[in-house]
């Protein structure tokens, strides 16, 4: 039974929301703070997380910044109907998937459902036969899906699921061009819709933590109005 966590200091959110999630059979763990969260999420590892933005003691964007720093755990962030530069801002900080309040309990357990076939296609359905499951190897990049390990030139490098899945779709077919649309396709559930800057953003992400372990890495190439793609050094 997968465990989902909820991170919000509106209570009734925490009721309503944990309701429909175990009426779908997912067991639920809620906080009302982000530095109780923070605590909880490290004893406790849930399959996903969902967590507000705006909270007391620790806001959702540091504690999405401190649990990044220890773990890929997908992230699901709720943000202000409006407040795009919380959106764009989660992205780069490593978060899944972003719902707008107000939202409805069922888009919500979708966005969930969609981010537990990405991370764990035994969770939901088995996992599609052929090449997803190889090693993939390109010059110093190293994808495995099974255990979802990405290492560059040897190193280490966590991604969260999202990430993994754009640049596994970028690295398999090195020197093609990616669309934005190709690229959501192969990291979203198709009924998730998504913008362009959501792609953008997650490639921002990417680059930066590759520059943390290799300061000359360049792989992920812009091509601009077309898309990206992955060149093999």
């Amino acid at each position: 039974m997968p465990t989902i966590a909820l991170v919000d200091d509106d209570r009734n959110i925490l009721t309503s929301v944990s309701m429909a999630l175990e009426a779908e059979g997912y067991h639920v763990q809620t906080y009302t703070d982000g530095a109780a969260a923070l605590a909880g999420l490290a004893a406790n590892p849930p399959d996903v997380a969902v967590f507000d933005i705006k909270m007391p003691r620790m806001d959702g964007m540091e504690l999405l910044r401190r649990l990044r720093q220890k773990s890929d755990l997908p992230v699901i962030f709720l943000t202000s109907k409006d407040d795009e530069i919380d959106e764009l801002f989660g992205l780069r900080m490593g978060a899944d998937d972003y719902i707008r309040k107000p939202f409805s309990q069922r888009l919500l357990v979708e966005r969930v459902k969609a981010v537990l076939r990405r991370s764990s296609p035994k969770v939901e359905g088995a996992a599609p036969e052929g090449a997803e499951k190889v090693v993939l190897e390109r010059g110093k990049l190293v994808l495995d899906p099974e255990r979802h390990s990405c290492t560059w030139d040897g190193k280490p490098v966590v991604l969260t699921v999202t990430e993994f899945l754009i640049l596994q779709a970028l690295a398999q077919r090195p020197g093609y061009v990616k669309s934005r649309d190709s690229l959501m396709d192969a990291a979203y559930d198709d009924q998730v819709y998504v913008d362009d800057r959501t792609i953008d953003s997650h490639i921002k992400r990417l680059r930066k933590k590759f520059k943390e372990v290799d300061d000359d890495f360049d792989a992920i190439e812009t091509l601009y109005g077309v898309g990206y793609r992955y060149r093999e050094s």
